[in-house]
């Protein structure tokens, strides 16, 4: 079958429809925010950058401690009450923008589309470890890779055509119906994932009672998180992977019109380049994955990724710089796609949901990093930057593009050290809740 089996053609699903749905959103609430409800106010980009923050507080405040609850709940039903919370919540946000003008002021709008995106952000902190421990169980060891390029793919289908579809939808049809679209996306979601069927011994992990043994579970799952040498390397490598990722994407318009001397309306053709790129790794790494195996994979298409960042800064050039971010999203795929059969392999299933909720935020943390330290860097210090070494320009923007391959590369070596002998494990001793 082409995707797997039953249930994981039921999840994929859900996936595909709620992540086009997840990358609408946000690109139409910061249009909403930026170009309707405040436009032409001058602290409009501050209102609109804040929905960037507030994801991220959403997911350092609660993440962690998500997962203790989710290894403690049956991982269906917390999809599905996680989905039933989204949808509510924008349902309720819908509800708002169909309210004539004038009924609510612009701060109060502001405040609903806030905490709309702070409580959905929590909920998908439920969510993601969930589905993630939940395809541990639908899917057999040997198709784990397979099943991971499959949502990798998906993920990079969904990036590419998300966004496009908010700015026509919100400006033709009106807010009201591309939330509505949104909260519908939920809905699918959850009666995909509903038709579910998960034996209920697999689904239901036995937990310490009550929440006086929430502390001990989360430090549990921490120390599992410090004490494996894999999981250690994963969660390291992930974070300095998007470091480097984020601060492309926050330089990458400026690099386009400094560095390729394109109009910045090319931007989002080399977004689309890359996301072709992933989708045709994702596609490639099941068979990569099977021939070299999930660790060396992994750190093999960290060494790529950072070095074709490095090369992607030296370049001049709009179309060679199209053609090698569509080569650079292959090996990145690749990192993605091995990444889970690695952490699978590594980490017991009554732990899943506690591991994944740490190396989420974590990996928050790396976005917030890279965004914030690229973003400073390009505008201060080395807002003049001008160097000749050994007969090579360097720039401020390919400075930074630069330093970030070079970071991912490290991260590659570490994860080829660290990941040596991952595959010959079978998984770490099942530690006490």
């Amino acid at each position: 079958m082409m995707l797997i089996n039953r249930n994981y053609r039921l999840l994929w699903a859900g996936q595909l429809v709620s992540q086009i749905g997840d990358f609408a959103f946000a690109t139409t609430l910061s249009l909403w925010v930026g170009q309707v409800l405040l436009v032409g106010k001058p602290y409009a980009p501050a209102a609109a950058s804040a929905l960037v923050g507030i994801v991220a507080v959403g997911t350092l405040a609660v993440g962690p401690i998500a997962g203790v609850f989710v290894d403690r709940w049956d991982r269906r039903r917390t999809m599905l009450v996680a989905d039933l919370v989204r949808a509510g919540l924008i349902g309720v946000l819908t509800v708002v923008a169909f309210l004539p003008n004038g009924t609510l002021p612009d701060a109060g709008v502001l405040l609903a589309v806030y905490a709309t995106v702070l409580l959905s952000t929590s909920a998908a902190q439920f969510f993601n470890p969930a589905r993630f421990a939940l395809i541990g169980n639908v899917v057999k060891p040997e198709e784990r890779a397979r099943a991971s390029g499959i949502g990798q793919a998906t993920q990079a289908i969904a990036i590419i055509a998300g966004p496009p579809l908010a700015a026509p939808v919100l400006f033709v049809v009106g807010v009201r119906w591309a939330l509505l679209l949104n909260a519908l996306s939920f809905l699918a979601s959850f009666v995909a994932v509903r038709a579910v069927r998960v034996a209920a011994a697999v689904s239901s992990p036995i937990a310490i009672p009550g929440l006086a043994g929430v502390r001990a579970e989360f430090m549990a799952g921490l120390r599992l998180v410090t004490g494996s040498r894999a999981v250690t390397a994963l969660m390291v490598t992930v974070a300095l992977v998007t470091v480097g990722a984020d601060a492309l994407n926050t330089l990458n318009v400026f690099f386009v019109t400094d560095n390729l001397h394109a109009d910045a309306s090319w931007y989002g053709t080399l977004e689309m380049a890359l996301g072709c790129g992933l989708i045709a790794g994702a596609l490639l790494a099941t068979r990569v994955v099977g021939r070299l195996g999930a660790a060396r994979t992994f750190s093999l298409g960290l060494l790529l990724t950072g070095l074709g960042l490095v090369f992607y800064s030296r370049l001049g050039a709009l179309g060679p710089s199209l053609v090698v971010l569509a080569v650079v999203g292959m090996p990145l795929a690749a990192v993605n796609t091995a990444l889970t059969p690695v952490l699978l392999a590594s980490v017991p299933q009554s732990h899943l949901g506690r591991v994944i909720s740490v190396i989420n935020p974590v990996q928050q943390l790396g976005a917030l990093v890279g965004v914030s330290g690229a973003g400073w860097l390009a505008s201060t210090a080395l807002r003049d930057f001008h160097a000749d070494v050994a007969g090579i320009q360097f720039g401020r923007i390919d400075t930074i593009f630069t330093a970030a391959g070079l970071l991912v590369v490290v991260g590659g070596f570490y994860a080829a050290i660290a990941l040596r002998s991952a595959e010959q494990k079978k998984g770490p001793v099942s530690q006490k809740d």
